[in-house]
């Protein structure tokens, strides 16, 4: 087992695919924007000045490089990287009026999802606080499949949370990704998803059925985002709202991933593990931290997560919400 000081220094893992978004406003003008779940999950921890690792393929391309001088400048460790001549992944996102996101991806030959297991296994870091997966990353072969692999390595021993993030249009297989998603939930302890998600995944169900269901398959607590209406959190002993932070919405986009970002941020800083997890009370606590997060990146165009204030950086206690930057 490795010692508390070398597990208090190990990197949160966030694993999965970087793409850009091109953003497509009324009048059909193009945005672009360097995303993906995984990658705004990883910069988020990286502004909150979290030890965290990128394990994912980058492109060696323009927009590649984008992303990987992005990673660097907010932190993030990419000796867990691989990199690719594949073209970067793209996804057209449509914006409403309200701000609300929805999505198209070209996927086919580009960089995000060719990572194997052996790939990610062989650059996995010998010791990792947490692990995140999700998005894309447990949709598109052989990424998924990889992905797959490192959760079945690292869980029963590593914090693992599974943010699935589903984006119906780009799931070619619904039976397979439902397969595959319920095995890496079995191996999972938290699981943090919307009530898109939760109604796409447990189909006419009540919430509170739905969520049952999902702690029904192994993971310690739900994280349920639920847009203007705040957060729940769901555990075997009950339920427990999260308040909502009132925010100037200018787009949704990343807003989830800065959520799971903030909470894993919140839950390592204070040195939490899986076995906290049976606190509801607790896992509310980091969840509120985490709505904050989620309030800031959605009033920046595209996923823009807070930084710490100046200074803040290299500050080794626990995180709060008066450390974060307006």
């Amino acid at each position: 087992m490795p010692s508390p000081a070398t597990t208090a220094s190990a990197p949160i893992v966030v694993a999965g695919e970087a793409l850009y978004d091109l953003v497509a406003d009324a009048r059909g003008d193009l945005t672009g924007h360097p995303g993906g779940g995984p990658f705004n999950t990883a910069r988020t921890l990286g502004r909150l000045g979290r030890p965290v690792a990128y394990l994912g393929r980058l492109s060696t391309d323009r927009l590649g490089a984008t992303h990987e001088r992005m990673l660097r400048e907010d932190g993030v460790d990419l000796r867990a990287t691989v990199r690719t001549t594949d073209p970067t992944t793209l996804a057209l996102a449509s914006v409403d009026a309200d701000g609300v996101a929805s999505y198209g991806f070209y996927t086919h030959g580009t960089a995000a999802p060719g990572l194997t297991g052996a790939g990610a296994l062989a650059v996995l870091p010998p010791v990792v606080a947490a692990l995140h997966v999700g998005t894309l990353g447990l949709v598109l072969e052989p990424l998924a499949a990889a992905l797959e692999e490192v959760v079945q390595r690292l869980s029963g021993h590593t914090l693992v949370v599974t943010d699935p993030n589903v984006r119906p249009h780009a799931i070619v297989d619904a039976d397979r990704y439902r397969t595959r998603l319920e095995r890496v939930l079995r191996r999972t302890d938290v699981v943090k998803l919307s009530e898109e998600d939760l109604d796409w995944l447990q189909p006419g169900r009540s919430r509170a059925a739905a969520t049952t269901a999902l702690l029904d398959l192994g993971p310690a607590a739900v994280l349920l985002t639920l847009g203007a209406d705040g957060a729940a959190v769901v555990t075997r002993g009950g339920e427990h709202p999260v308040a909502p932070v009132a925010a100037q919405v200018v787009d949704t986009i990343g807003a989830g991933d800065a959520f799971g970002g903030g909470f894993l941020a919140w839950w390592t800083s204070r040195g939490l593990g899986r076995n906290e997890l049976r606190s509801g009370e607790l896992v509310a606590e980091a969840a509120a931290f985490a709505a904050v997060v989620a309030a800031r990146t959605v009033a920046r165009a595209g996923a823009s997560p807070p930084a710490l204030k100046a200074g803040q950086r290299d500050d080794a206690s626990p995180l709060t919400a008066a450390d974060l930057e307006p």
